[in-house]
């Protein structure tokens, strides 16, 4: 307890800075691993060095401490790259903190082209037309969209139906919709990294999954098999939306940063990726 208040006592204002800066990187490493199986790999990394540490103190191996000390940075490059797109979503949504979404400003083209989209998978699901359009956010998708073709038009429910016609030149892929446009049609989409669920995913699920845990895009599927209408955002997917929910997810999502969060987009944070049955003759997207 006299070497508790010791050390107490040495603390200044420049000590609790540094020790609360420590703190907050420790926890903003922890959050950004949290659900994924970069949480193993850490705690391995951990649980290795508290071992060798723990080891050399109380043996006193010089050798084999500076042995250790010289592995670690190379252990430390390591890390990095197995945690690469745990990296990568951090500094995106780092890049994309303080940004001003497209919508902010122009909330009746919102709610049209929602309208539009809605209807449109309303009746893609009746017919079990296959489709997957993501909507852009603040992350920039013209990667994906120069792997399409570019069309420029404004989102219609009557042009997305055509656009994913069976056996169309267009149906074989992602739309991709800016803003109140539809800037590009049979885009190809990442594949999702890592897929928890009880069955297998369709390609296009698997790839709203993939758009969505590398961007803060939202993508919205309909299966060819069953005609089910899911949407997926952060890397979660929630399935059996009809036209009512939809809108309503969709108008949570786009103006989440007007005003404080709402439960219906909670559904994206809390459960893990479903799928009740595999869409097998869905094509690459």
């Amino acid at each position: 307890m006299a070497n508790i208040l010791w050390i107490l006592t040495k603390l200044d204002l420049r000590s609790l800075i540094d020790i609360v800066l420590v703190a907050l990187v420790i926890y903003g490493v922890l959050s950004l691993v949290r659900g994924t199986q970069a949480v193993q790999l850490l705690r391995g990394v951990i649980l290795l060095a508290l071992i060798v540490a723990l080891f050399g103190s109380f043996a006193g191996l010089t050798a084999f401490n500076w042995l250790m000390r010289s592995a670690g940075q190379a252990l430390a490059v390591i890390v990095a790259v197995i945690l690469q797109p745990e990296l990568r979503r951090a500094l995106d949504r780092l890049g994309r903190a303080g940004g001003i979404a497209f919508w902010s400003s122009n909330e009746g083209a919102q709610d049209q082209v929602i309208s539009e989209i809605a209807s449109s998978c309303r009746r893609l699901s009746e017919r079990r037309h296959g489709a997957l359009i993501v909507i852009e956010r603040e992350t920039g998708l013209q990667d994906h969209v120069e792997t399409g073709v570019e069309i420029d038009s404004q989102v219609n429910d009557e042009l997305l139906q055509t656009i994913f016609y069976p056996n169309t030149a267009l149906h074989d892929g992602a739309v991709i919709i800016r803003g109140d446009k539809i800037v590009a049609a049979a885009c190809v989409l990442p594949l999702a990294e890592v897929i928890v669920s009880d069955t297998h995913l369709g390609t296009r699920h698997r790839a709203a999954v993939g758009i969505t845990e590398q961007t803060d895009a939202i993508a919205i599927v309909v299966s060819e098999e069953t005609g089910i209408i899911s949407m997926a955002r952060n890397g979660r997917i929630v399935r059996h939306l009809d036209e009512r929910r939809l809108v309503t997810l969709l108008q949570a999502l786009l103006r989440q940063r007007r005003g404080p969060r709402r439960k219906s987009f909670r559904l994206f944070q809390r459960q893990p990726v479903q799928e009740e049955e595999s869409d097998g003759r869905a094509k690459a997207a």
